[in-house]
């Protein structure tokens, strides 16, 4: 829940809002201060159950959610006939189980993708699986393992979401090439200096069952576009 300080409580219930008039699906009668406050507050664990569900892998049941609380809050049976320990094992095992299944369907996703992907014209697939395209070739020296490296990408999943880019944020991005996923280390130590190569990135290459962000799911398979800039040879 978004904690709600109690000046803005009294600013708000002083203002005189008419809440009971504003547009709602269940509309409630206010008559006094405390009814007021009441509601405030409901409205802001309200908001944060709002802000909790939209992290759901899969859309929430937003009138369960409200019955579950209502129950909660006037002291009635609230856990479906288990215990505190009981609840929360069930909602745990649901959601591992929910995590497996959309990891095992982005895992094959990715790999009907990159067996489609490695018959088209350009692609280069790798001994490890990754895959690559040479957009522009460049005439420089290629990295090494112990180096770092200074590049500009753009990370896409693979139906074009972008999740990060170096090129947005308008400054090219310096990484030891010990300290990325094996798919781009790999990747880029193929790549002279002024190469501009789309990787793709098979899920056990890249971040596997733990994305570093919500926008990736777990076992994603990653398209970036790497641009080589410079070479730091490791001393």
């Amino acid at each position: 829940m978004k904690k709600i300080s109690l000046l803005t409580i009294v600013a708000m219930v002083t203002a005189g809002i008419a809440f009971s008039s504003c547009d709602s699906k269940k509309s409630v009668s206010l008559k006094s201060d405390i009814d007021s406050v009441s509601y405030i507050i409901g409205a802001s664990y309200g908001q944060g159950m709002r802000e909790n569900i939209k992290t759901f892998p899969t859309p929430g049941n937003v009138n369960a959610l409200i019955s579950g609380f209502t129950n909660a809050a006037n002291g009635d049976s609230i856990y479906l006939g288990m215990d505190m320990q009981a609840a929360q094992l069930f909602v745990q095992t649901y959601f591992q189980n929910l995590q497996t299944r959309i990891a095992d369907e982005t895992k094959a996703e990715g790999e009907k993708f990159l067996e489609e992907n490695k018959g088209k014209s350009g692609v280069i697939t790798t001994e490890s699986g990754l895959q690559y395209k040479v957009i522009t070739e460049g005439t420089g020296q290629k990295p090494s393992l112990e180096d770092t490296v200074k590049v500009h990408y753009v990370g896409k999943l693979l139906d074009g979401t972008q999740f990060d880019s170096s090129v947005e944020r308008g400054e090219p991005a310096t990484f030891p090439l010990t300290g990325v996923i094996p798919g781009w280390s790999q990747g880029v130590q193929l790549m002279p200096v002024g190469s501009k190569y789309i990787m793709w990135i098979p899920a056990d290459l890249a971040y596997g069952m733990q994305p570093p962000t919500q926008l990736i799911k777990p076992n994603s398979t990653l398209e970036f576009e790497v641009e080589l800039l410079e070479v730091m040879k490791a001393k």
